[in-house]
């Protein structure tokens, strides 16, 4: 168990960083929290590469359950347009953790034989398309609406040209895309301190 320790730790601060870094904007489409929340997938991968999947879903577990704290604290505190966190904005957050890590585990285990930098770039891609979709049409689209009709989303329905010059579409669209692409980027920033952490530690499993 103690060798699940620091990947537990390093979850935790994504995890906590990223609920934090949230709530400040960059820009028109980006939160601080975009360009921490995607090093959850480099921890999954060093874990999954040095103690296997076991050992990954463990802490993908770890961070669920912070994030879930996360968003019930949150939800207790008021910012200028209500509670900080919506009953759909947690539900979209932890369906999107859980699900885009898992992916990512299993994807990672199909291609662990590759050459090193193909499962943990291809897994992270994979988990960074399950987990913008999921998130931002179950937090924002009009479509989901059911889940909390209380919960006034109609400014991220804004009609808006994408990224302010592509054809029209709900403002969550372009908000979507920005995520992702930040995601990609770092999924193949996060390639060189992955290789510098598996490199120095002897593999525990094949």
């Amino acid at each position: 168990m103690k060798r699940y320790i620091p990947g537990i730790l390093a979850m935790t601060v994504v995890v906590v960083a990223s609920n934090i870094l949230v709530q400040h904007l960059v820009g028109q489409w980006l939160t601080w929290g975009a360009f921490t929340y995607p090093f959850a997938f480099l921890v999954t991968d060093v874990m999954n590469r040095l103690y296997g999947p076991r050992a990954a879903r463990r802490v993908i577990y770890a961070g669920f359950f912070v994030g879930v704290i996360c968003s019930v604290v949150g939800s207790q505190i008021q910012g200028e347009f209500g509670a900080l966190v919506s009953f759909r904005v947690a539900l979209a957050s932890g369906a999107a953790f859980l699900l885009a890590q898992l992916t990512d585990v299993s994807v990672f285990n199909v291609l662990r034989r590759l050459s090193w930098w193909k499962a943990p770039l291809i897994g992270s891609f994979c988990g960074s398309c399950l987990d913008t979709l999921i998130f931002f049409s179950v937090a924002f689209s009009a479509q989901m609406a059911f889940l909390d009709p209380a919960n006034d989303v109609s400014w991220a329905n804004e009609a808006l040209p994408v990224l302010g010059h592509g054809p029209v579409a709900p403002l969550w669209v372009s908000l979507a895309i920005a995520d992702w692409c930040v995601k990609v980027a770092i999924a193949v920033i996060a390639l060189t301190p992955y290789r510098a952490i598996v490199w120095r530690n002897v593999p525990k499993v094949a």
